[in-house]
Protein backbone atom coordinates (compact mmCIF):
# COMPACT_ATOMS: atom_id res chain seq x y z
CA UNK A 1 0.00 0.00 0.00
CA UNK A 2 1.27 3.43 -0.84
CA UNK A 3 -0.01 6.62 0.23
CA UNK A 4 -1.63 8.85 -2.50
CA UNK A 5 -2.52 12.36 -2.15
CA UNK A 6 -4.31 14.10 -4.86
CA UNK A 7 -6.30 17.85 -5.97
CA UNK A 8 -9.07 18.39 -6.26
CA UNK A 9 -10.63 21.76 -7.69
CA UNK A 10 -14.25 23.37 -8.96
CA UNK A 11 -15.50 25.86 -9.79
CA UNK A 12 -18.84 25.38 -11.06
CA UNK A 13 -20.93 24.78 -8.13
CA UNK A 14 -18.15 23.47 -6.37
CA UNK A 15 -19.77 22.97 -2.99
CA UNK A 16 -22.05 20.53 -4.79
CA UNK A 17 -19.02 18.44 -6.53
CA UNK A 18 -16.51 18.85 -4.06
CA UNK A 19 -19.05 17.05 -1.45
CA UNK A 20 -19.89 14.00 -4.10
CA UNK A 21 -15.83 13.93 -4.72
CA UNK A 22 -15.07 13.66 -1.27
CA UNK A 23 -18.38 10.91 -0.87
CA UNK A 24 -17.14 8.78 -4.07
CA UNK A 25 -13.28 9.13 -2.75
CA UNK A 26 -14.31 7.55 0.74
CA UNK A 27 -16.44 4.75 -0.56
CA UNK A 28 -13.74 3.92 -3.41
CA UNK A 29 -11.06 4.29 -0.86
CA UNK A 30 -11.85 4.25 3.03
CA UNK A 31 -10.29 6.77 5.72
CA UNK A 32 -9.30 9.89 4.03
CA UNK A 33 -6.99 12.29 5.18
CA UNK A 34 -8.01 16.31 3.75
CA UNK A 35 -6.90 19.58 3.79
CA UNK A 36 -8.66 22.69 4.79
CA UNK A 37 -10.79 23.97 1.75
CA UNK A 38 -9.29 27.02 0.25
CA UNK A 39 -10.95 29.65 -2.64
CA UNK A 40 -8.32 30.95 -5.38
CA UNK A 41 -9.03 33.18 -8.02
CA UNK A 42 -8.53 31.15 -11.72
CA UNK A 43 -5.30 31.94 -13.41
CA UNK A 44 -5.19 31.89 -16.81
CA UNK A 45 -9.25 31.69 -17.00
CA UNK A 46 -11.81 33.54 -19.17
CA UNK A 47 -14.46 32.51 -16.74
CA UNK A 48 -14.05 34.61 -13.43
CA UNK A 49 -15.41 32.28 -11.26
CA UNK A 50 -12.96 31.48 -8.39
CA UNK A 51 -12.04 27.84 -7.73
CA UNK A 52 -12.64 25.28 -4.62
CA UNK A 53 -9.39 23.61 -3.98
CA UNK A 54 -7.97 21.22 -2.11
CA UNK A 55 -5.76 17.92 -1.26
CA UNK A 56 -6.78 14.66 -0.12
CA UNK A 57 -4.43 11.63 1.02
CA UNK A 58 -5.42 7.72 1.30
CA UNK A 59 -3.36 4.33 1.08
CA UNK A 60 -4.07 2.84 -2.49
CA UNK A 61 -2.27 -0.78 -4.10
CA UNK A 62 -3.40 0.06 -7.49
CA UNK A 63 -1.64 1.32 -9.88
CA UNK A 64 -0.64 5.29 -11.13
CA UNK A 65 -2.79 4.22 -14.30
CA UNK A 66 -5.15 2.92 -12.45
CA UNK A 67 -5.87 5.83 -10.29
CA UNK A 68 -5.34 8.37 -12.90
CA UNK A 69 -8.33 6.53 -14.37
CA UNK A 70 -10.67 6.16 -11.92
CA UNK A 71 -10.24 9.87 -11.42
CA UNK A 72 -11.02 10.51 -14.89
CA UNK A 73 -14.53 8.84 -15.00
CA UNK A 74 -15.37 10.87 -11.56
CA UNK A 75 -14.64 13.68 -13.71
CA UNK A 76 -16.70 12.67 -16.54
CA UNK A 77 -19.38 12.04 -14.22
CA UNK A 78 -19.89 15.43 -13.16
CA UNK A 79 -19.97 16.42 -16.96
CA UNK A 80 -16.29 16.92 -17.80
CA UNK A 81 -15.36 16.48 -21.59
CA UNK A 82 -12.18 15.65 -23.50
CA UNK A 83 -12.79 18.05 -25.89
CA UNK A 84 -13.50 21.01 -23.35
CA UNK A 85 -10.99 23.80 -23.90
CA UNK A 86 -7.91 23.97 -21.15
CA UNK A 87 -9.06 26.88 -19.42
CA UNK A 88 -12.63 26.45 -18.90
CA UNK A 89 -15.04 26.50 -16.33
CA UNK A 90 -15.24 22.80 -14.49
CA UNK A 91 -17.23 20.99 -12.19
CA UNK A 92 -14.89 18.67 -11.01
CA UNK A 93 -10.94 18.67 -11.80
CA UNK A 94 -8.98 15.40 -10.10
CA UNK A 95 -5.40 15.84 -10.56
CA UNK A 96 -3.14 12.58 -9.32
CA UNK A 97 -0.11 14.26 -7.22
CA UNK A 98 2.43 11.34 -6.20
CA UNK A 99 1.89 7.89 -5.38
CA UNK A 100 4.00 7.20 -2.87
CA UNK A 101 7.84 7.46 -3.60
CA UNK A 102 7.30 7.12 -7.32
CA UNK A 103 9.45 9.34 -9.25
CA UNK A 104 9.16 9.41 -13.23
CA UNK A 105 6.29 7.81 -15.99
CA UNK A 106 4.42 4.89 -15.10
CA UNK A 107 1.48 4.26 -17.28
CA UNK A 108 1.74 7.67 -19.12
CA UNK A 109 1.09 9.38 -15.93
CA UNK A 110 4.41 11.46 -14.77
CA UNK A 111 5.14 11.57 -10.91
CA UNK A 112 5.12 14.11 -9.11
CA UNK A 113 2.89 16.48 -10.50
CA UNK A 114 4.84 19.42 -11.08
CA UNK A 115 1.57 21.02 -10.31
CA UNK A 116 3.13 20.78 -6.51
CA UNK A 117 5.92 23.04 -6.92
CA UNK A 118 4.27 25.60 -9.30
CA UNK A 119 0.54 26.60 -7.88
CA UNK A 120 -0.14 28.02 -4.85
CA UNK A 121 -3.69 26.68 -4.36
CA UNK A 122 -1.71 22.66 -4.87
CA UNK A 123 1.13 23.24 -2.60
CA UNK A 124 -0.21 25.52 0.69
CA UNK A 125 -2.56 22.81 1.04
CA UNK A 126 -0.62 19.82 0.49
CA UNK A 127 2.13 21.58 2.83
CA UNK A 128 -0.59 21.56 5.75
CA UNK A 129 -1.71 18.30 5.16
CA UNK A 130 1.52 16.34 5.00
CA UNK A 131 3.61 19.17 6.35
CA UNK A 132 7.15 16.75 6.84
CA UNK A 133 6.36 14.51 3.98
CA UNK A 134 8.99 14.86 1.36
CA UNK A 135 9.08 15.84 -2.47
CA UNK A 136 10.04 12.29 -3.63
CA UNK A 137 12.22 14.02 -6.78
CA UNK A 138 13.92 16.73 -4.17
CA UNK A 139 13.48 15.54 -1.29
CA UNK A 140 12.22 18.64 0.48
CA UNK A 141 9.59 19.05 2.79
CA UNK A 142 6.61 19.94 2.04
CA UNK A 143 6.31 22.51 4.63
CA UNK A 144 9.80 24.13 3.11
CA UNK A 145 8.49 23.94 0.20
CA UNK A 146 5.70 26.07 1.00
CA UNK A 147 8.00 28.32 3.03
CA UNK A 148 10.07 29.35 0.00
CA UNK A 149 7.42 29.66 -1.97
CA UNK A 150 6.80 32.70 -3.95
CA UNK A 151 3.13 33.40 -3.94
CA UNK A 152 3.01 36.50 -6.63
CA UNK A 153 -0.55 36.85 -7.56
CA UNK A 154 -2.26 33.25 -6.46
CA UNK A 155 -4.37 34.70 -4.35
CA UNK A 156 -5.97 32.21 -2.02
CA UNK A 157 -7.59 31.91 0.93
CA UNK A 158 -9.72 29.12 3.12
CA UNK A 159 -13.23 28.78 3.76
CA UNK A 160 -15.78 27.18 5.69
CA UNK A 161 -16.15 23.16 4.45
CA UNK A 162 -18.77 20.76 5.92
CA UNK A 163 -18.91 17.05 4.96
CA UNK A 164 -20.02 13.92 5.98
CA UNK A 165 -21.04 15.75 9.67
CA UNK A 166 -18.21 17.38 10.19
CA UNK A 167 -16.29 20.51 9.52
CA UNK A 168 -12.99 19.77 7.56
CA UNK A 169 -12.49 23.57 7.28
CA UNK A 170 -13.30 26.96 9.15
CA UNK A 171 -11.40 30.42 8.50
CA UNK A 172 -10.13 31.81 11.55
CA UNK A 173 -9.83 35.55 10.79
CA UNK A 174 -7.60 36.15 13.77
CA UNK A 175 -5.30 33.93 11.84
CA UNK A 176 -5.44 34.98 8.22
CA UNK A 177 -2.73 35.04 6.15
CA UNK A 178 -0.66 32.79 8.81
CA UNK A 179 1.22 29.26 7.76
CA UNK A 180 -0.06 28.00 11.14
CA UNK A 181 -3.30 28.84 11.33
CA UNK A 182 -4.35 25.52 10.45
CA UNK A 183 -2.87 23.44 12.69
CA UNK A 184 -4.71 25.80 15.52
CA UNK A 185 -8.02 25.62 13.77
CA UNK A 186 -7.47 21.90 13.10
CA UNK A 187 -6.46 21.14 16.48
CA UNK A 188 -9.91 19.78 16.96
CA UNK A 189 -10.19 17.62 13.73
CA UNK A 190 -7.84 14.55 15.03
CA UNK A 191 -4.65 16.22 13.80
CA UNK A 192 -5.61 16.75 9.94
CA UNK A 193 -7.44 13.57 9.36
CA UNK A 194 -11.03 14.01 9.07
CA UNK A 195 -12.30 10.04 9.31
CA UNK A 196 -15.08 9.23 7.60
CA UNK A 197 -17.13 7.02 9.47
CA UNK A 198 -18.57 4.29 7.81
Amino acid sequence: MAQVTVSLGSNIAPEQHIRLCLDALHAEFGELAISRVFESEPVGFHDSRNFYNLVVAFDSDRSPGELQAWGKRLEIAHGRRADTPKYSPRALDIDLLTVGELCGEYDGVTLPRADITHNAFVLQPLAELLPAARHPRSGIAYRQLWQAFDVGSQRLWPVDFYWNGKWISRTQPACAGSRASFRMVNESFDHTRARADV
